[in-house]
């Protein structure tokens, strides 16, 4: 995508004045308008704060406006993750990451550009549930549950998607008490986190969280589902379970898993322990920032607020998400967590405005 503006002047040595959020510098006009045609398409590459709120023509006493149509958010996707066994004998978590799902997918996916996809699967009662699920997770996401083809994010595709997600848990969870290679007392959590165009949408059943990063504070995406949760405690009992010293009748610490059929009430009766997922979605803007998600090893000793601090200053200073992702979890690690860890660090940026370029141009970009 260009950035366009119509420009009217007298001679190639005018000067502009830009007003722009926390900007009041003196550009060239002939420096901004070859910044702009030099660019071309390469400028949607580049990850911008600013927004145009004013642009001024001053030559001498006579002043022209002129009006500039800032470009609409739209998010640039790029990720990185990091794993480690922590201090248990196995690694028992598994996760997924797609920065873009309609190249992976083909044919298979029709959906609102850009969209991206990430996964993770915290196992517990051997790793064999986790591995299945990341194994099957695009066929029972995006093939067995009918995912909805549009090419943008409504209301209808939104409502869609929830429910194909939805039904793509509780295909899954059924997949896991149906193969027979699979142990009755293994199971999963699972988080999945979707972006399309400016919609993030998460699906949470268990204690992995997602937390996005708006203009530096944590916002959680999602709801760690423990017995210690008075929602999730009153669905327990409700359903004929019961929370003892915070574990789900006295075994399993989250109150929502893919498995697990040993502690699950036969198909069709009310169960405390239950595989549907809970929604949060978001219309991402240029507030934000980065969204993390990661299994319970990373919650149990930080907070969202904490972690949001470790990758901001890591992005601050190398811009790599990868090692921000390896960053947080030596981090979890130094604070003592006894678990598995696995982190996924997700990056969105803008399309670049006019200010931008002409800022580019002249002083060269830094990124704060």
């Amino acid at each position: 995508m260009v950035a366009k503006a119509e420009v009217i002047h007298q001679s190639l040595d005018v000067q502009y004045r830009c007003v722009a959020k926390e900007i009041d510098e003196i550009v060239d006009i002939s420096t901004a308008a070859s910044a702009v045609a030099e660019l071309g398409p390469e400028a949607s590459a580049v990850t911008v704060d600013v927004t145009v709120s004013e642009l001024e023509l001053r030559k001498s006493d006579a002043m022209l406006d002129i009006s500039v149509k800032p470009l609409r958010f739209v998010p640039s996707i790029r990720s990185g993750s990091f794993a480690d066994i922590g201090h248990r004998r196995y690694m028992e978590d598994e996760h997924i990451r797609i920065d873009d799902l309609s190249s992976h997918l083909g044919s298979l996916l029709r959906c609102p550009e850009p969209s991206a996809f990430y996964g993770v699967f915290d196992g517990h009662g051997g790793p064999d549930a986790a591995a299945y699920i990341k194994k099957h997770a695009i066929r029972f996401l995006f093939e067995d549950a009918n995912f909805p083809r549009a090419s943008e994010a409504d209301n209808n595709f939104v409502e869609s998607v929830e429910n194909s997600v939805r039904e793509a848990f509780l295909l899954a969870d059924l997949a896991l008490a149906e193969d027979s290679t699979i142990s009755s007392s293994s199971g999963t959590t699972a988080l999945t986190a979707m972006v399309f165009e400016r919609l993030l949408l998460v699906a949470n059943a268990g204690d992995c969280r997602a937390v996005l990063c708006r203009k530096g504070e944590a916002v959680d995406m999602s709801q760690d589902h423990r017995p210690i949760y008075a929602a999730e405690r009153q669905r327990v009992e409700q359903s004929g379970g019961f929370v003892d010293d915070g574990y789900l009748n006295g075994v399993l610490s989250v109150t929502r898993a893919l498995g697990d059929w040993d502690l699950k009430m036969p198909r069709g009766s009310p169960s405390p322990l239950i595989a549907e997922p809970e929604f949060r979605q978001a219309l991402l803007t240029e507030d934000d920032e980065f969204l993390i998600i990661g299994c319970d090893g990373i919650w149990d000793v930080m907070s969202s607020q904490h972690a949001v601090g470790v990758v901001r200053r890591g992005l601050r200073r190398h811009d790599d998400p990868e090692r921000c992702a390896r960053e947080l979890i030596m981090e979890a690690l130094k604070l003592n967590t006894v678990d598995n860890l696995t982190v996924i660090v997700n990056v969105a940026s803008m399309y670049i405005n006019l200010v931008t370029m002409m800022k580019i141009y002249s002083y060269g970009y830094t990124t704060k």
